[in-house]
């Protein structure tokens, strides 16, 4: 969590420090992932570059921007696109264990 702080920081470009803000995006983060993991159905990685980091970052952005009730709206297409992709895994790897 440390590491996506800094990173997510840097992207809305909070270039104070200050432990109320932290605390703030800190859940902000938290909530996020959470968000995106249960619509795509699996624990995600954030850690790396790809669709579920970004759709975090934008999540973040959204929510310290207090528009977190557009963000679905806005982003529902990569929402749908995780939960599809997680679906497919999952189907997948039912069908290579039997």
């Amino acid at each position: 969590m440390i590491d996506l702080l800094g990173d997510i920081r840097n992207y809305l470009d909070v270039t104070w420090v200050d432990y109320d803000t932290d605390k703030k995006l800190t859940g902000i983060i938290s909530r996020g992932i959470k968000f995106i993991d249960n619509h795509a159905g699996a624990e995600l990685d954030y850690t790396i570059e790809d669709n579920p980091r970004a759709l975090l970052f934008d999540y973040c952005r959204y929510a310290w921007s207090n528009a977190l009730d557009e963000f679905t709206i806005n982003y529902l297409p990569e929402i749908m696109g995780l939960e599809i992709s997680e679906s497919v895994k999952a189907y997948e790897s039912t069908i290579t264990d039997v």
